[in-house]
């Protein structure tokens, strides 16, 4: 085969590979814990911390905070489907964090800290909404899941030093005893 034959072979193979991924943003608290346990999950390609659910054009971190701009810290989660179904997914993300605190996740309070799923599409939203109900008809959790389910709007991405800010970070406070629990808890700590 020739060079250029292996090239477009190649370009077929990663074209082909990439038509099978689905993207969805998930609200959990704070992103960094998001994208710490999801990048360590089996078929995700990648998980990009950043900011949806608001009214504020490209917000900063320092606006997000305040909770002023209706923004939510999320990470946009991209998986292959073939490795990965989206209920896995959601399995993951219920595990992750508690979903009945409204507007907090332990110690980190505010709205932009609130549970949330933006669905990409109507499919994802009837398998967000079956995932909760059949949660709630488990009795799961004691109380009520409050987890906003909302059509995904713009995806602001995060400033550069939120990006894989656990794996840049590991022994930060935060990171030894908000995130490693967690990745702990999931079977996915290093």
């Amino acid at each position: 085969m020739s060079v250029a034959g292996a090239l477009i072979m190649s370009t077929q193979i990663q074209a082909k590979d990439e038509s099978k991924t689905e993207t969805i943003t998930l609200g959990a608290g704070c992103f960094w814990c998001i994208e710490a346990v999801m990048e360590r999950v089996e078929g995700v390609r990648s998980a990009v911390s950043g900011y949806m659910g608001g009214h504020v054009d490209n917000p900063s971190y320092r606006q997000v905070v305040t909770g002023k701009t209706g923004h939510a810290e999320v990470a946009q989660i991209t998986f292959n489907t073939d490795e990965i179904s989206l209920e896995e997914v959601l399995e993951i993300f219920w595990l992750m964090h508690d979903p009945t605190t409204l507007n907090r996740q332990g110690a980190d309070v505010g709205t932009h800290y609130r549970s949330a799923i933006f669905y990409a599409d109507e499919r994802q939203k009837k398998i967000a909404e079956k995932s909760i109900a059949a949660l709630a008809k488990a009795g799961t959790y004691p109380d009520p899941i409050v987890t906003e389910v909302t059509a995904a709007s713009t995806f602001y991405p995060a400033e550069d030093y939120h990006q894989e800010y656990y794996e840049l970070n590991k022994n930060a406070g935060y990171c030894r005893y908000v995130i490693h629990p967690k990745l702990k808890k999931l079977g996915l700590d290093d």
